[in-house]
Order: structure tokens, then C-alpha cells, then sequence
């Protein structure tokens, strides 16, 4: 687990709320602070959806994807007024999981999961694991981004949580995101 400190909030608020650099998440909730405070619970409702739409594949995660609720968190966001405070629960999008960049033992670091058996290292094993989870806490002043990773039983290594933490610092520095390590 990591936690991360955003060092500059505007271009991190354009990047969540207005561009596409946290789509490869999906949301599991959403907490807002204004006025009022907003519950967001990211849960797909698959009731909601006809036979058909479901066999077409119309929501195939368990979450909704952070692009098509990242428009509603913005309008609940914006105005005159700064948020007290604001809390999202993301999953990686489980598709990702197996491109996260494995480090490689005498080859290249740009080795993902679904290569790093052909190149000699040891294939992290995701079967384990139910989800990447980023929370992003906005307190009024200032956002902390903490990683975890969520099993669906007991393991002793640690090795994916080092992975998912690695991985997660290098993406914010290619999208060019600054933060500090708490």
C-alpha cells in the first residue's frame, strides 16, 4: 500500500474529472461534500438491463467505468464553491491487470504480465487477487491517493501489492500527474 500526496490540484482535478488518464478504472463508490453530500454507490444494477443487453455485453463489469461516471462527480464538483471533501473507491479495470509492467531480471523493464513468462520471470499469479483499488480523499485542501490491492482469500506474498504500487507511480509520472510519497 501507498499513499501519495498530489502536488498540484488543478491539473490533477482536469486530469480525473476532464481528461481520460483514470478510465482504466471502474468506480466502486463515490462520496461528495457540498451543500449536500452525494453517495455514489458504483455498483451496476444488472435488474435495470433487458436479457438482451446484458448477452451483448452492455455492462460487463461489476462497476460502472470511471468515463461514464466521471461526468456526474464533475457536475456534483463544480461551481463557486470548493468540495469540503470527496472521496472515490476505483478498481483497475480487470483487463489491465495482466499488462501492469512486471520487472524483469536481465532483460528489459518494459516486460508486462502477459509477456514475463516468455522472458524468464515469474508470472505474477492475479487469481487471487479481486481487485487494484486507488482511493482518491480530497480533504479541502489537499487530495491523497492511497493503493491497495483487495484478495479474495489470504496470501502471504506481497509481491503484487509492490507491483500495483510500482506500476501506479510510473502511470501518474507518464501522465505527467506530480505527486509525493507520504
Amino acid at each position: 500500500m501507498l499513499a501519495l500526496q498530489i502536488s498540484s490540484m488543478k491539473k490533477f482535478m482536469n486530469q480525473l474529472l476532464a481528461g481520460d488518464a483514470f478510465d482504466i478504472f471502474l468506480l466502486e463508490e463515490a462520496s461528495v461534500s457540498t451543500a449536500n453530500t452525494y453517495t455514489i454507490d458504483g455498483r451496476i444494477n444488472r435488474d435495470f438491463y433487458s436479457a438482451e443487453e446484458l448477452e451483448a455485453g452492455i455492462c460487463p463489469y461489476e462497476f460502472q467505468p470511471w468515463s461514464e461516471a466521471k461526468g456526474l462527480c464533475f457536475h456534483l464538483i463544480k461551481g463557486k464553491h470548493t468540495p469540503l471533501c470527496f472521496k472515490f473507491v476505483l478498481h483497475l479495470k480487470p483487463e489491465k491487470m495482466a499488462r501492469l509492467p512486471v520487472p524483469a531480471t536481465g532483460a528489459s523493464d518494459n516486460v508486462t504480465a502477459a509477456k514475463a513468462g516468455s522472458a524468464g520471470n515469474t508470472l505474477p499469479d492475479f487469481s487471487q487477487v479481486k481487485a487494484l483499488v486507488l482511493t482518491i480523499r480530497y480533504d479541502g485542501s489537499k487530495a491523497v491517493l492511497t493503493t491497495g490491492t483487495a484478495y479474495h482469500t489470504f496470501v502471504l506474498s506481497k509481491d503484487i501489492d509492490i507491483l500495483w504500487d510500482k506500476a501506479f507511480t510510473a502511470y501518474l509520472a507518464a501522465q505527467d500527474i506530480d505527486f509525493e510519497l507520504l
